[in-house]
């Protein structure tokens, strides 16, 4: 494990509210939980972060794993004086909260897993997309990458939040992004679920891509104890597409 680094992070809402924390998807920004910073900053203490490699964050050399990710998160939960929270994760940020509520589960109150997964069964398409980016970086993929986001009739409708989203993954470092790629192509979680303690809602969208809901909300709900899934309409960012769907249940579990 390498040395942690100091995550960009952006703080909303009450001082005294209970604290919730946000972390997105490979290639995106803390900006793409704005609709949820919209719905529960009245109720709760948001904590957005960066992942290492993404946004204001520092980009350390790679490769990274799992373990690099979460202990920036510790870092960060360590300098805002944060005992516990509650977190929500999209996928990147869904494997590390597996992670930490796997390794620092009294750290966590509850844990939201948005279009996430546990294990990529065929490694191809992260050979792939390494080679790609290792070729040219992330602008060539970023169209490819977000198509994947996003229903296409929603995408038609939303033509701006989806330039703000390819620009995300488009202006990502390379270097950052790679190394992040090659943290989810070692990624396999699924002897550590059935021992998960932290409360779980696992979020699927109905037309994700990317994580569909069979295999990897399925094998999420049906291996860690008391878990429940919630199926929602969009596609890999369903956070974004079914904002207030999402938000509800987001803020409703994490207020368990």
């Amino acid at each position: 494990m390498s040395g942690v680094v100091e995550l960009h992070h952006v703080v909303d809402g009450p001082v005294d509210a209970p604290v919730l924390v946000l972390a997105g998807s490979l290639g995106s920004t803390l900006e793409m939980w704005r609709p949820q910073v919209a719905a529960l900053a009245d109720s709760y203490r948001i904590v957005r972060l960066d992942h290492r490699g993404h946004g204001g964050s520092p980009v350390p050399p790679g490769p990274y794993r799992m373990a690099d990710l979460a202990g920036d998160v510790l870092a960060l939960l360590d300098r805002l004086e944060l005992s516990t929270v509650a977190w929500c994760g999209l996928s990147l940020g869904g494997m590390v909260g597996m992670y930490l509520g796997s390794t620092a589960p009294e750290r966590l109150t509850s844990l939201t897993l948005c279009c996430t997964t546990a294990y990529f069964p065929d490694p191809a398409p992260w050979v792939d997309r390494i080679a790609a980016v290792t070729a040219g970086g992330t602008e060539p993929i970023a169209d490819a990458v977000v198509a994947r986001w996003f229903t296409p009739d929603w995408a038609a409708a939303h033509p701006d939040q989806v330039k703000e989203c390819r620009d995300m993954v488009a202006n990502t470092a390379d270097s950052g992004y790679l190394a992040s790629c090659q943290a989810i192509q070692a990624w396999d979680h699924r002897d550590q679920l059935p021992s998960l303690p932290v409360p779980t809602l696992i979020i699927g969208g109905a037309d994700d891509l990317s994580t569909p809901i069979d295999p990897h909300s399925r094998t999420l709900v049906e291996n860690i104890p008391g878990a429940r899934l919630e199926v929602v309409p969009g596609a890999h960012l369903a956070t974004i597409e079914e904002p207030d769907r999402t938000s509800a249940l987001i803020g409703a579990h994490a207020a368990n």
